[in-house]
């Protein structure tokens, strides 16, 4: 997800290496219940802060080393999974789906030569999800093993009609992460969660990652003014336990900040996760894209010089956002447990924008047209 970002609050405050001020002043005048951001300079954890409530019907508050949802920022982590895989000789980022599926009879002809890379990027010309929304409800109830639930999945997404040519422009889309989860298992016979833990979370050494939703005692994610308390039961009130290559993780800021690390890292050729290729192929925008492996690239963002690598996520109860700023190793994380309809959106992107420009200078103005 790309974004631009107003600088609606003081910078000063960060220059006096205190967070909380400014989460504060970005909360006022919003339901956000808490709030949590980690900074990077130089990459390393340099600034922390959590502020606000676990669950706003409650007084506990929220601690450092709590874990939240993160959503669609989780989706970068399956690009790296995947490019494991690949580097191993277990998957070929060129085989086409007629190739690595080939008993999906049932496929619109317009997917058999996609590939994982275009999966990746958004431009395999698949639907955001299961157009059938019945079909997707089911999957909130479904008790059959994950891999399976991805597999009856991916063979109904398969079946819709793309919305625009595969491989032509970037449509976002969920189905496609959970087809190249589905290929990694059929190529590993390990379920997707279980590769994630062997190939990211415990290479980078991220103990506190997990999948679902938070654990009991740890900050809820709210809607329309209360904690989410029950388990979703349709698309509106969540995401499915099977959806988690596309973006069902919780974990520390500071396990996400070992991996947003290790990706800055990479791009100078000191990555411990993966191949400097794979840094880059994961942090360039595919052709006629703004997306790249999942990393929205932008040159700049909310006035400061990029490159810019950003992702933002939400299943309606939390709202999650990277901003990392390679060439420098500086970056940030911010995360509410609420979104949009309590007013995150403006408390986490008006605690970014006093950030920002502690992490970057300015982006050149552009020139006057003659």
């Amino acid at each position: 997800m790309l974004f631009a970002l107003g600088l609606p609050l003081s910078a000063s405050a960060l220059a006096e290496s205190k967070l909380d001020p400014i989460l504060a002043a970005a909360m006022e005048g919003t339901q956000t219940p808490a709030m949590a951001m980690l900074v990077i300079r130089d990459g390393q954890i340099k600034q922390q802060s959590a502020r606000g409530v676990r669950r706003n019907d409650g007084a506990v508050a929220v601690q450092l080393d709590d874990v939240w949802l993160m959503g669609s920022t989780g989706k970068p982590m399956t690009s790296a999974l995947i490019a494991r895989l690949v580097e191993q000789g277990v998957l070929d980022w060129n085989a086409p789906l007629s190739r690595v599926l080939p008993d999906l009879l049932k496929i619109d002809p317009a997917y058999r030569n996609v590939t994982l890379v275009q999966l990746l990027s958004h431009r395999a010309g698949l639907p955001e999800n299961l157009a059938d929304v019945a079909a997707l409800d089911a999957y909130f109830t479904d008790t059959r093993a994950l891999p399976v639930q991805r597999e009856a999945y991916i063979r109904a997404a398969l079946q819709e009609a793309p919305v625009n040519v595969p491989g032509t422009e970037f449509a976002y889309s969920n189905s496609g992460f959970l087809i190249a989860a589905v290929i990694a298992e059929r190529a590993t016979g390990i379920s997707f969660e279980n590769l994630m833990q062997r190939e990211v979370f415990e290479p980078l050494g991220m103990d506190g990652a997990g999948f679902g939703p938070t654990p009991s005692g740890q900050p809820q994610g709210h809607r329309a003014g209360k904690p989410v308390t029950t388990a979703p039961r349709k698309s509106d009130d969540g995401v499915p336990a099977m959806y988690t290559p596309a973006g069902n993780m919780h974990m520390r800021l500071q396990d996400m900040a070992k991996f947003v690390i290790d990706q800055m890292e990479g791009s100078r050729g000191k990555g411990k996760l993966l191949s400097e290729a794979s840094y880059r192929l994961m942090q360039t925008p595919q052709s006629g894209s703004p997306s790249a492996m999942d990393w929205g690239v932008q040159p700049s963002i909310a006035g400061r010089k990029g490159p810019a690598l950003t992702h933002g996520g939400s299943d309606g109860n939390w709202l999650a956002w990277v901003a990392l700023f390679p060439e420098t190793g500086n970056g940030l994380i911010a995360i509410a447990n609420a979104a949009e309809d309590m007013g995150a959106d403006k408390a986490t992107m008006g605690a970014m924008g006093a950030v920002f420009p502690e992490l970057a200078p300015a982006a050149a103005a552009a020139t006057p047209a003659k």
